[in-house]
Order: structure tokens, then sequence, then C-alpha cells
């Protein structure tokens, strides 16, 4: 076990051994201070999974698997293990990798990691126990791919997040639909409201207790789930802001390369995400796939975001620049005029701020775009309408089936953190 951590590498890094990505510069080696100061050894979690077109879903199951202990391993599968027992994947592999690193409350990726979830694995990477969701998975044969591991006494369950997967995501790309969107009768309907005071009890403070409270734009609805996900943090005096937007739809590496490059830029990145109206009106067709609460908590879920402007205008206004925080920085990311004609980018360009980081050029992971996702889907529409209805037909056959399964206990979150 260690504790010196100044000799490494700046986070993420990986271990040429065995090809890990320490996300946040952290080992499951390194020794944490218990609530009395004394240095114990961490207690390390294992989650392991797909995460193809990784969603607010994933992110919140690695959030709760995170509460369980110290410090967060993720492993996750390849192109061909996911293939044999599933299907094909949208994201490519590497791409599904850098997605998972770039999620706050992940340390540690461990790329190619068995279907079948297995206890050397586990070992290997110094984890105590593995979490997973609250729902049944299986190998292509049908076996429970944690059996292993809950015969071991090593599983722990989590809530699934209700209402998206990948699948359900990729249905929306084959169906085309806007039954996604948030509906609203009236433009007076905004999501720009104020939180109540009193639905922030136990979120809005600093993260120990002697820190100062912290408060919430006023931009951002009233939604506990958003809370789980906000950092609660402010500038401090002197932070460079830099403030960047977009619809984030379909959140994807190539926002994750923006966010990232915009945190670079300054100390504290302040992302507009725009309102689902605002995004279909410039964009059309069904866009966007993802509706503006899915897209808040998928950037929010971003290590490289520190908060979020919820349904900020196209146009970079006054009121966005100095009445959340004072911006220094607009990183000029989307391409085209607002639906008027208009650069969305007038203001901030008339002040002298405006940068641009050069990320969609190229041909890399660095330069994916929602649009070169949905033409995976189209590309391959049979093969992903064979995989839907596989899906289906397994959840079905479980559910009709459930006696027969071996499920593992369900633990609480607080009696995991006393293993």
């Amino acid at each position: 076990m260690s504790t010196n951590t100044e000799s490494r590498p700046a986070s993420p890094f990986v271990d040429p051994e065995n090809g890990a990505i320490y996300a946040s510069g952290r080992k499951p080696t390194d020794l944490v201070r218990g609530p009395d100061g004394a240095l114990r050894k961490p207690v390390v979690i294992w989650v392991d999974g797909c995460f193809d077109m990784m969603h607010y879903g994933h992110a919140n199951a690695l959030r709760q698997a995170k509460s369980m202990g110290d410090l967060l391993v993720v492993g996750v599968h390849s192109d061909a293990e996911i293939q044999h027992h599933k299907g094909p994947t949208v994201m490519r592999e590497e791409e599904r990798y850098q997605a998972v690193a770039a999620c706050k409350w992940v340390d540690v990726v461990v790329p190619n990691a068995p279907y079948f979830t297995q206890l050397d694995w586990l070992d290997r990477f110094h984890c105590d126990f593995c979490v997973h969701g609250d729902d049944i998975t299986t190998l292509a044969d049908g076996t429970d791919c944690y059996q292993e591991v809950k015969d071991a006494n090593r599983y722990r369950e989590c809530k699934r997040t209700q209402g998206v997967s990948t699948t359900e995501m990729v249905g929306r790309m084959l169906l085309m639909t806007k039954d996604h969107h948030k509906r609203r009768s009236s433009v007076a309907q905004s999501s720009i409201t104020h939180f109540k005071s009193e639905e922030l009890e136990g979120f809005s403070s600093g993260p120990s207790k002697s820190s100062p409270p912290s408060t919430v734009s006023h931009f951002l609805p009233t939604s506990r789930r958003i809370v789980q996900f906000s950092e609660g943090r402010e500038p401090k005096p002197g932070d460079k802001v830099v403030y960047v937007d977009g619809d984030f739809d379909l959140f994807h590496v190539g926002h994750i390369e923006l966010l990232r490059r915009a945190k670079q830029r300054g100390d504290y990145v302040l992302v507009g995400v725009h309102e689902d109206q605002t995004v279909n009106a410039v964009k059309g067709s069904n866009f966007p796939l993802m509706n503006l609460h899915e897209r808040v908590l998928s950037v929010l879920a971003c290590r490289y975001v520190d908060e979020v402007v919820i349904g900020a205008p196209y146009k970079v206004s006054k009121e966005v620049l100095e009445k959340v925080y004072p911006v220094d920085v607009v990183i000029a990311a989307k391409v085209g005029p607002d639906v008027d004609g208009t650069d969305p980018y007038a203001l901030p360009r008339q002040l002298g701020i405006l940068q641009t980081v050069g990320v969609h050029a190229g041909a890399g992971s660095d330069a994916l775009t929602t649009d070169d996702i949905i033409n995976r889907i189209i590309e391959q529409r049979k093969q992903y309408e064979d995989r839907q209805a596989r899906k289906l037909a397994k959840e079905k056959d479980i559910t009709d089936n459930s006696n027969t399964y071996k499920l593992g206990d369900t633990y609480a979150a607080d009696a995991a953190k006393q293993q």
C-alpha cells in the first residue's frame, strides 16, 4: 500500500503493464484516511459492463457504486465479447473506454474485461466486491454473468435507472419519433426555475462538514437527480471561468474532448445546454434524441464540468456571461448560425473573449459527432433491429421465468461501506 502519488503522471494515465486507465490518478493500493484521520486500506469497488453509448443511466449506476466504497474500478468489455453474447455495439471499444474514463466517479478503467465476472479479475485490481444493477445479465447460453461473485458473497446491487438504456436509445433512432422530448404548452413554461431550499437539504453542502454551503445556479430546475450529479462547487476567487454551450445530444467522446480542452483554457467550466425546442428548431427532424433532462445529467457526470446552465439560450447573451458567474472565456463549439441567420457568438466575439478549440476536425474519435452515431445505426439497421428483438425476447423470458434465476442478495450502501 502506498500514499505517494507525487511521482505519477498527471491523470489520466495508462499503466503499460496491464493497460488500465487511471482516470483520477488514484490507485487501488493507495491508502486513504478514515474519519478518525488514520490511514487505512480503501474499500475498492468493481463494476463491469458494455457502457455502449454511455448515458446518464450508466453514470447513475457508477455514482451509486462509488458511494459504497472509496475507489471505483470499472471493467469494460471488448467489442468481440459483446458481439458474441449480446450483438453489435454502436460505439467502438476505444470510444467506450474513453467515455467511462471521463465519468467523474470512476478511478480506474480496465479494458477487455470478461463478460462473465471472475473473482481473479477483482483480486487483480484489489477489489473487495462487485456492484451491479438490480436486473439480470446473462451470457449467450443464459448463465448468470455474476454467479461466481455471488457464490463468493462478493456481490452487491444498486438500483437500475428506469427509463433509459442503450437499447431504448437505439430504438429512438430507429423509430425517429419525438416522444422523448419534454413538451410544454408555451415558451413561458421554461426550465429556468429556482430550486426550493428544502429540496436541497443534504445536497447543497460542501464536500465536508467544514465546507461552506454551495449555491446552485438559478437556471437549474427542481430535480433531486440533478443535485445528486452536481458538484455543488463555485469558482474560487481568481479562477478563470470558461463557458461552452451546445446540445450535447447522445453525449459522446467528441463532446468529452471538447470539454477537456475547455478545461485546459481555465479553472472552472460552465456548460450551457440548450432546450429541446431550441435544438429542434435549429436541427429539425426528431432532434434532440435525448431530452433536456437526460442531456444535462450526461454533461454533469463528466469530470471536466463544474456547473451547467439548463435551457441556455442559443445566442450567448449578456445574462449568460454575467448573471451565473462572470465568464472570462467563451468556447465557440457550435457550427452554423441561429435560426434567424445571426451569429450565436456575436457578443463574446465583440468582447474579445471568444476562442476555438478545433475539436470537430479529422477522422478520429475526438471528431465524432451525433450525426456520425446516427449514421452507424442507419448503416447497420438490420443488425440493430435484430439485436433489439433478441434483447426484448431475453428480458421477457427472464421476467416470465424469474423463479428459475438465482439472484444475489441486495445490500444497503451503508452496510457495504462497513465491509
